[in-house]
């Protein structure tokens, strides 16, 4: 079971996410409009490159963006998850040992003690982030079933992980597999589900930092376009 699902099956999961997100990507480039978007963005590469590294890199810090500063409680869950989200998978050691012996790709591991915090602080902004959809009216009303789906998505692998981390040597093997078999789950339905935000967050910033650095008065906007 264990060489099965960190083999074939992962492997199979790694090629749907990836193949999934850059299926993603296409879909959103070619929905640009010619030339509303696409001419203009192109046209102006001294604006639009600048524009898109400050769009990205403003939200990609906490506070740097008055988005964040007006919603402190969900800027404190988001970075508290995304900073496991972004590091245990691709450091974590078991994970690398899993990309070396599937796919030779050989990358640094992170200390157990760290990756054990990161992975505290993921599963409590994931658990703010469930308070947040449960207290705020106007998050409560906009929540679906496919939020709490990829929230449920997004727990799995860090509480089984945990749990397989802290378990009997009697117990580990079964909450391994759990973790392995949800982490796949959840790369193979990222590309179909909100998840997808992995690639498209970047898109969507790049895209706003290019119009309001082109099109919608930024401060390097300079001169009237006709876009």
């Amino acid at each position: 079971m264990i060489d099965f699902i960190s083999g074939p099956l992962f492997i199979f999961s790694l090629l749907v996410f990836v193949a999934g997100l850059l299926f993603k990507a296409v879909l959103y480039v070619r929905g640009l409009d010619a030339k509303l978007e696409r001419v203009a963005y192109s046209a102006h590469p001294e604006r639009s490159i600048p524009g898109i590294l400050a769009s990205i890199f403003k939200w990609l810090v906490p506070g740097g963006t008055q988005g964040w500063r007006t919603q402190p409680m969900a800027t404190v869950a988001f970075f508290l998850l995304h900073f496991g989200a972004v590091l245990l998978p691709l450091f974590l050691l078991g994970h690398t040992v899993l990309l070396e012996d599937a796919l030779g790709i050989s990358l640094p591991s992170l200390p157990g003690a760290l990756a054990d915090l990161l992975a505290i602080m993921s599963l409590i902004g994931l658990a703010l982030l469930v308070l947040r959809r449960l207290r705020v009216p106007a998050v409560r009303h906009l929540t679906t079933s496919a939020d709490w789906l990829v929230l449920v998505l997004t727990i799995l692998p860090f509480l089984t992980g945990v749990i397989a981390r802290f378990a009997s040597e009697s117990s580990y093997s079964t909450w391994i597999i759990l973790h392995v078999l949800s982490g796949e789950l959840f790369l193979i339905l990222a590309p179909f589900t909100k998840l997808s935000h992995i690639v498209l967050f970047f898109m969507s910033r790049a895209q706003l930092g290019m119009d309001y650095a082109i099109k919608r008065g930024g401060r390097s906007r300079g001169g009237v376009f006709p876009w």
